[in-house]
């Protein structure tokens, strides 16, 4: 089973989050996106942009923060953070 957990953030409180399971023999990459879709519909968001540095940091640490310059419409909080909490 694959789940990523999404929470986001305003003023060091976490004002909401959600854990998006998948157990498709997708790859890991469909599933983050998939997972990270299903965040964005949940939240009402905008698709964010991955930029290098955030790429790199989810490569290395399975984790990444979305800030505001991430969203290409205004955003109510100061980040997203999306982890990888289980991988089969």
């Amino acid at each position: 089973m694959f789940r990523l957990w999404a929470r986001e953030f305003k003023d060091n409180r976490m004002l909401r989050d959600i854990t998006v399971c998948n157990g498709t023999d997708d790859t890991r990459t469909h599933k983050v996106f998939a997972a990270i879709d299903e965040v964005c519909r949940s939240f009402d968001l905008p698709q964010p942009i991955w930029f290098d540095n955030l790429i790199e940091d989810f490569r290395l640490h399975a984790c990444t923060r979305f800030y505001r310059d991430s969203f290409m419409e205004p955003v109510e909080f100061d980040y997203l953070e999306i982890r990888i909490i289980e991988e089969d």
